[in-house]
């Protein structure tokens, strides 16, 4: 019976030190998502901005626009952080990583933790479901 037990506990301890190894998820980059409001008018760049500010200040994210047509994002949590530059149009926007702390990230292997594409969907979702309500 300890036999079994002793099996048991080193199976257990082979999973965790496996899974506590797994790598990373591939970078997710938003890349040229179109704008698009309920009614298919097109919003002005004014208006995208706004959305998009709107959209990471509501989920936690840092925003501050680098110059017309282009935001930067940061997103902190703990002892985490990544960063995005967030170029659009009043025809389409990007969300691309820029740089990140304690996420292990790893630009040979485009990897970095699942959190991060985690953050990136949400926003994304976010200004999608904004975008479609200008449109009202």
């Amino acid at each position: 019976m300890k036999r079994v037990w002793l099996g048991a506990f080193i199976s257990c301890l082979a999973v965790v030190a496996v899974m506590g190894c797994k790598g990373g998820a591939q970078i997710y980059q938003v890349k040229e998502a179109s704008v698009q409001t309920a009614t298919g008018k097109v919003p002005s760049l004014e208006q995208v901005q706004k959305i998009i500010i709107e959209s990471g200040v509501k989920l936690g994210w840092v925003m501050a626009v680098v110059k017309p047509g282009e935001i930067q994002g940061t997103k902190n949590v703990r002892i985490h952080s990544a960063v995005v530059t967030i170029p659009f149009t009043t025809k389409n926007y990007s969300v691309l990583y820029k740089e990140s702390t304690n996420l292990k990230y790893n630009a040979a292997a485009q990897t970095i933790h699942q959190e991060y594409t985690y953050w990136i969907q949400e926003l994304d979702n976010e200004i999608r479901a904004r975008l479609t309500a200008a449109g009202n």
